[in-house]
C-alpha cells in the first residue's frame, strides 16, 4: 500500500499549478474530437421516463430539516423525478450555431464525466436490474436484467434502491490534461450532493456504501465488461449510494455478495458509444493514479457529527426545484454586489454536518476540509483573510501548522457554534485573483475561498481517501452553489489555482494541509449574447407528435 500511496502523492505534486508553470495539458482544444457529452448503450432496452409535470414542491428552506417532508412512494414517476433533479438537463444555451446543455449538477468545464446508474428491484414500472440514465433523452437503458427470483430472494432491502456513479476520465482530460482526475472526483462529489438534495425533496434518505470496493462496484455497474466497451472510452467505478424510501430501519450499509451475484448471473445488453474518434493526447498518469486510488472492501465506522444547533434560517421563498434548476456557474462578477454578514454565516453554516440533514448525512466521516475565506464585500465583516473550521478538533492542528503571524481573532457577532477566525485584515482581492490563476472572478465577488484538506493524516488510512477528499470538496461546492442561488447571487467553482501559492499564503508546509478546490460567490454579470432554451422542449414535442401519429392506429 505504501507504493500506491507514494504514486498518489506523486500525482498530486505533479498536477499542481505553479506561478511559473501549469500542470501538463493539451495546450489547445481539439474541437473535432470534443467528447460526446452523452454516453449511450446501443442495444439496451430503453424506458422513457415521465418529465416533471407535477413536481414535488417543498420550499428550499424546508429541506432543513427534511423529516418534515412526507416520503413519496417509489415508482417510475418518483425515480424519474430524482434523476431529473440530480442528473437531468436544466436548460440549453445557444450562441450562434453552437448549442449546449446545462445540467442540474455542476461540472468542471461543463464536461460531465460522471455517469449515473440505478439498481432496482420491485420498482413499479421498472424491470429489476441495472439501468443507465441518459439525461439527454430522460430515459433509462436496461443494461442488466436480473434473473427472476422469489421475493424472499431479493438482493436489496425493501424500500431501497441504489444509485451508482462512474467517471469517464477522457471527458475532462480532453480539456484539462493530467489535472483531469482531480476534476472527475470533484464532479462525483457534486453528484453525491445533487442526489441527496433531490432525494430530500421526495422525503428519502441517501447513504454512501463506504465499505464497498471498486471491483464489486465495477461488476455491479458493468464497467468491468471489456466486450461492452470494445471501441469506447472506459468508465471508472466511483461509488454507490443507497437510497431509502420512507423512514427505513437497520444498517445503512449493505453487503455486496447478493447484488454482485445477481449482476454476474444477469442478462447484459448494450454497447457503449465512442465519445471521440481520435485521442491525440494520451494521459497515462490518470490511469496510473486511478489504479493507485483503487479501493478494496473495508470496514467502515460511522462517525456522528458534533452536536450543533438547528441551521441558521433561510429567507429564500423559492422552491427547492427552482433553486436546483436555476443553478448556474457565473462567468463574471460585477465587482460591486455585497452580501450581509448574516447571509455569509448562513452559507457557511450549511457546510457543517448535522444528523439527517442534506447533504452531509450521506457520508460516514467527520469533516476533513476547512475553508480559507477571502472576504471582499461582506457588510459587517472587514475585508481580509479568514479561516472557517468545519470540525472543532481541527483547531489545534491548524494553529500549529498555519502561519505563526496570523492573529486568530474570533469573529465578533458570528454564531456561537462557529469556529470562524480572522487571520489577517486587509484587501485580499489581489491575492485571491493571483492565486486563482489570475482570474478576476475570485476578486470581483463578495468572497472567494480555498478548501484546505487535512491531507496527510487522512491519506494515512489508505490511498483511496484521496478520492474521498475531492468528493467532500465537490459536496461543499454544490452546497455553495445552491446557497448562492437562495441568497440571490451566484457562485462558481474554480479548479485552476496555484496550489503551493495558497499553501505559502496560509503558512503551511509539507503535506499537512493541501488546497483541493476554490470557489467564489457574488453578483453575476449576464452575457446577453447567450440564448436560454427550455430543458426538455424537444422531448415534449417529440413525444406529443409520436402520440398524435399513433392515434387511431391500434398500436
Amino acid at each position: 500500500m505504501n507504493d500506491r500511496l507514494d504514486r498518489v502523492l506523486a500525482y498530486h505534486e505533479r498536477t499542481k499549478h505553479h506561478l511559473g508553470r501549469y500542470a501538463a495539458g493539451p495546450g489547445g482544444l481539439d474541437w473535432k474530437n470534443q467528447p460526446d457529452p452523452f454516453r449511450t448503450f446501443h442495444g439496451s432496452p430503453r424506458l422513457e421516463l415521465p418529465l416533471l409535470d407535477d413536481p414535488p414542491r417543498p420550499r428550499y428552506a424546508d429541506l432543513y430539516p427534511p423529516a418534515e417532508i412526507a416520503p413519496r412512494p417509489l415508482n417510475s414517476d418518483t425515480l424519474a423525478a430524482l434523476l431529473e433533479l440530480s442528473f437531468g438537463i436544466s436548460a440549453w444555451k445557444q450562441y450562434g450555431d453552437s448549442r449546449w446543455a446545462l445540467r442540474c449538477n455542476p461540472s468542471s468545464g461543463n464536461l460531465h464525466p460522471t455517469e449515473a446508474y440505478v439498481i432496482v428491484e420491485d420498482c413499479p414500472g421498472l424491470g429489476d436490474g441495472v439501468h443507465h440514465y441518459l439525461s439527454r433523452d430522460h430515459l433509462l437503458e436496461h443494461r442488466c436484467r436480473f434473473a427472476a427470483r422469489e421475493r424472499a430472494e431479493r438482493s436489496l432491502p425493501l424500500g431501497s434502491f441504489l444509485v451508482g456513479l462512474s467517471s469517464i476520465h477522457w471527458r475532462e482530460a480532453w480539456k484539462y490534461g493530467e489535472r483531469a482526475y482531480r476534476y472527475c472526483q470533484h464532479d462525483a462529489g457534486h453528484a453525491v450532493a445533487g442526489v441527496r438534495y433531490a432525494a430530500a425533496m421526495l422525503g428519502w434518505k441517501v447513504h454512501l456504501l463506504a465499505s464497498w470496493g471498486d471491483a464489486h462496484i465495477g461488476t455491479l455497474l458493468g464497467t468491468d465488461r471489456d466486450a461492452d466497451f470494445s471501441s469506447a472510452e472506459r468508465e471508472h467505478p466511483d461509488l454507490l449510494l443507497r437510497v431509502t424510501v420512507g423512514p427505513g430501519t437497520g444498517p445503512t450499509d449493505l453487503a455486496p455478495d447478493a447484488l454482485v451475484a445477481a449482476a454476474r448471473g444477469g442478462r447484459w445488453q448494450g454497447q457503449a458509444n465512442p465519445l471521440s474518434s481520435d485521442h491525440a493526447h494520451q494521459w497515462p498518469v490518470i490511469d496510473e493514479v486511478a489504479t493507485a486510488c483503487g479501493k478494496p472492501p473495508t470496514q467502515e465506522r460511522v462517525c456522528r457529527p458534533s452536536p450543533l444547533p438547528p441551521p441558521l434560517p433561510s429567507t429564500c421563498p423559492l422552491s427547492a426545484m427552482e433553486i436546483i434548476r436555476q443553478r448556474r456557474s457565473a462567468q463574471a462578477f460585477d465587482g460591486v454586489t455585497a452580501i450581509s454578514s448574516q447571509t455569509c454565516y448562513r452559507i457557511l453554516d450549511m457546510t457543517l454536518p448535522r444528523p439527517d440533514t442534506a447533504p452531509w448525512d450521506t457520508i460516514p466521516w467527520q469533516p476533513r476540509l476547512h475553508l480559507l475565506l477571502f472576504a471582499h464585500r461582506i457588510d459587517g465583516l472587514s475585508p481580509g483573510l479568514y479561516l472557517f473550521l468545519r470540525h472543532p478538533e481541527a483547531e489545534e492542528r491548524a494553529r500549529v501548522h498555519l502561519s505563526a503571524a496570523f492573529e486568530w481573532t474570533p469573529v465578533e457577532g458570528a454564531p456561537a457554534h462557529f469556529r470562524l477566525f480572522r487571520l489577517a485584515l486587509g484587501d485580499a482581492r489581489n491575492a485571491a485573483r493571483v492565486l486563482s490563476c489570475h482570474q478576476d472572478i475570485a476578486a470581483d465577488s463578495a468572497f472567494s475561498l480555498g478548501m484546505l484538506a487535512e491531507y496527510e493524516r487522512n491519506l494515512a488510512r489508505g490511498p483511496w481517501i484521496y478520492r474521498q477528499l475531492f468528493w467532500e470538496a465537490g459536496m461543499i461546492g454544490q452546497v455553495l452553489y445552491l446557497e448562492a442561488e437562495a441568497a440571490g447571487v451566484r457562485g462558481t467553482g474554480i479548479g485552476c489555482y496555484f496550489d503551493d501559492g495558497v499553501h505559502e499564503l496560509a503558512g503551511t508546509e509539507g503535506q499537512t494541509f493541501q488546497s483541493l478546490y476554490h470557489f467564489t460567490l457574488g453578483g453575476p454579470l449576464t452575457d446577453t449574447r447567450l440564448q436560454t432554451l427550455p430543458a426538455y422542449a424537444h422531448l415534449r414535442e417529440n413525444r406529443c407528435n409520436r402520440g398524435k401519429s399513433t392515434q387511431g392506429t391500434g398500436t
